[in-house]
């Protein structure tokens, strides 16, 4: 069985048997990727850390008949501690992944999607921009990759030269009076502008939106991205728009000899805490979250 070796995005994983996970990735030169990780749930596995959501490794794996199994990993940016421990930043990172995941194919190569991908992670880690736009900037970006451009300024019928005020998601973005469908949007012309420097990265106009633009073109983004994925984004709705967290979910209160040890012995305090709720107060009392979240 071949060898190969590729830089990946972690975007999600799973429980398999006892022991194993099922890692989904972006790999660099052979797009999406499934692979097997063998005992990575045991507290003595080599890389079992490497092979969280949002982090950028180097893999090696041998090809199966129908899952890739991992043999080796080194990490190349650790970004899913920073992320997970911002809810903001974690529900736009998961829409990221979950968009990547929708818009490649596997074993075809996305060598873009890829290093997109990257870099909007490094962004939500680095905490330059507001999480809001760098999704929708990663979203608009990430649908132009695809072959769906939206047109922000010119008719996207016609190619009538713009500004125009109406906005239709079938026609492909901006469409001149005589161009327009029936039911078209007509969105302020600062969100206009706010959505054409998030594709084109004119960060100096995005930083210095408004919060009404900002949430104006947000839906728009969402719904041009599941209007052209045809099937809607489930993680879309989880999303933190306005920088507020939800409520913490009610605490469980754990056995006495379970207080300091995780069922497969990892300490707690080394968990990352579960998002709603406050780091320090959690590792205070022991509280834990699911060792794999729910696929998306």
């Amino acid at each position: 069985m071949p060898l190969y070796r590729d830089e990946a995005v972690v975007l999600r994983t799973h429980k398999l048997g006892e022991a194993d996970r099922i890692i989904t990735l972006l790999t660099r030169n052979r797009g999406l990727v499934r692979t097997v990780a063998k005992g990575v749930r045991r507290t003595r596995s080599r890389f079992g850390a490497r092979l969280e959501p949002f982090m950028v490794i180097d893999i090696q794996c041998y090809e199966g008949r129908n899952l890739d199994t991992v043999t080796q990993v080194e990490t190349l940016a650790v970004y899913g501690d920073a992320i997970c421990r911002d809810y903001t930043a974690y529900t736009a990172a998961t829409v990221m992944v979950e968009t990547a995941e929708r818009l490649c194919e596997e074993h075809e190569p996305a060598t873009q999607q890829h290093l997109l991908l990257v870099g909007a992670l490094r962004s939500l880690t680095g905490g330059e921009h507001d999480p809001s736009l760098v999704l929708d900037a990663f979203l608009l970006r990430s649908i132009a990759i695809a072959g769906w451009a939206p047109s922000f300024y010119d008719c996207a019928k016609c190619g009538a030269p713009g500004p125009h005020r109406a906005f239709n998601i079938a026609a492909g973005g901006t469409v001149c009076t005589v161009c327009r469908p029936p039911g078209s949007a007509a969105p302020a012309p600062e969100t206009m502008r706010l959505l054409a420097s998030l594709l084109s990265g004119d960060w100096v106009i995005a930083d210095g939106s408004e919060a009404r633009d900002r949430r104006e073109g947000s839906g728009l983004v969402s719904a041009f991205l599941q209007w052209h994925l045809e099937r809607g984004v489930r993680s879309l709705r989880h999303v933190d728009r306005d920088g507020t967290r939800p409520p913490a979910p009610p605490r469980r209160t754990l056995p006495l000899k379970a207080a300091g040890a995780h069922e497969d012995g990892v300490d707690l305090a080394a968990v990352v805490p579960p998002l709603g709720s406050h780091p320090a107060l959690d590792r205070h009392l022991g509280a834990t979250q699911p060792d794999v979240r729910e696929p998306v």
